[in-house]
């Protein structure tokens, strides 16, 4: 439970009754908000000092954007929430190394880029951007809630008419998130307040923040969207993740069908599994090979195992 969870708790249920609006838009302010700033570690620094910084604007706010290699085969990386674009540097450097180009970005209130707070409509829109502006990416690498924003994106591009349309050809997920579903239970858990609290909080994305956007709470769960995705998809999770449920990565796995392989990994966690050399050697081998994956298959036990 977070600290304030009791006097959060408080006000918001009792608002929730008596001022909708106010009480849909004050839960929706704490749901989008970081918890902190992660910092850049030592090991991050030379490849991003070497990167050539951009900014965006998008909605209204500034994003710092990072590019490497001489813009051929673009792979973005996507990074996590209350996370950093520098996270991913371990498959910067071997897609680098390969002779393909890194696409990175914080997001607003993450990393180097100013503000407070973001969203997954948000994310989108960056993910948006950066494909107009280096055109159709060889893959995407993403982690955690950034594998959830990156279903979005690439949804939306394979659905006609749908302005500014993202496209990959293959996808890596590492820790992902499927259902957000599962984000909005965790926020309600996390502050013990009330279902109203949750559906006043839905009004106001419907009302501000995804104005005219038919059916967007079916198109954010990335396991609703895997049937339209037509990409081969390698996913990695480890089954002692303590911040998404390995059961997330199977159910993307399960959406995405024989287009998709997992990998279960043990010991590595939410985070270790961004810098695990195996790892990252075989998700850089899929990108680079654009090989097609093989069916997820059951986990067997002891080891790193495949399912």
């Amino acid at each position: 439970m977070y600290p304030m969870a009791p006097l959060v708790r408080t006000v918001l249920n009792t608002a929730a009754r008596v001022a909708p609006g106010p009480a849909g838009r004050a839960a929706f302010h704490l749901f989008v908000r970081p918890l902190g700033r992660a910092r850049p570690r030592p090991e991050e620094q030379a490849l991003f000092a070497a990167a050539r910084t951009g900014r965006l604007r998008v909605r209204g706010k500034d994003v710092v954007t990072y590019a490497w290699g001489d813009g051929r085969r673009p792979v973005l990386l996507v990074h996590g929430w209350s996370s950093r674009a520098s996270r991913l540097t371990a498959f910067a450097e071997a897609l680098l190394e390969r002779g393909y180009s890194p696409v990175a970005f914080d997001a607003p209130g993450h990393g180097e880029s100013p503000g407070r707070a973001s969203n997954i409509i948000e994310y989108r829109d960056i993910i948006r951007e950066l494909h107009a502006r280096h055109g159709d990416f060889e893959a995407v690498v993403a982690h955690s809630f950034g594998v959830l924003a990156t279903h979005l994106a690439l949804r939306d591009g394979v659905r006609g008419g749908v302005r500014g349309g993202v496209r990959a050809a293959r996808l890596v997920g590492l820790g992902g998130v499927g259902s957000f579903a599962m984000l909005l239970a965790g926020f309600r858990a996390g502050f013990g307040v009330d279902d109203l609290v949750v559906r006043r909080m839905r009004a106001h994305v419907e009302r501000w923040i995804a104005p005219g956007e038919a059916g967007i709470w079916d198109r954010l769960d990335a396991d609703g969207a895997a049937a339209e995705l037509d990409l081969p998809v390698l996913l990695f999770h480890d089954e002692e993740d303590d911040m998404v449920p390995v059961v997330q990565g199977r159910r993307l796995a399960r959406a995405h069908g024989d287009r998709a392989r997992l990998v279960v990994t043990r010991g590595l966690g939410h985070r270790r599994i961004l810098t695990d050399p195996g790892v990252v050697a075989e998700a850089v081998e899929f990108v680079t090979a654009g090989s097609e994956p093989e069916p997820a298959v059951t986990v067997p036990e002891g080891g790193v195992a495949t399912g």
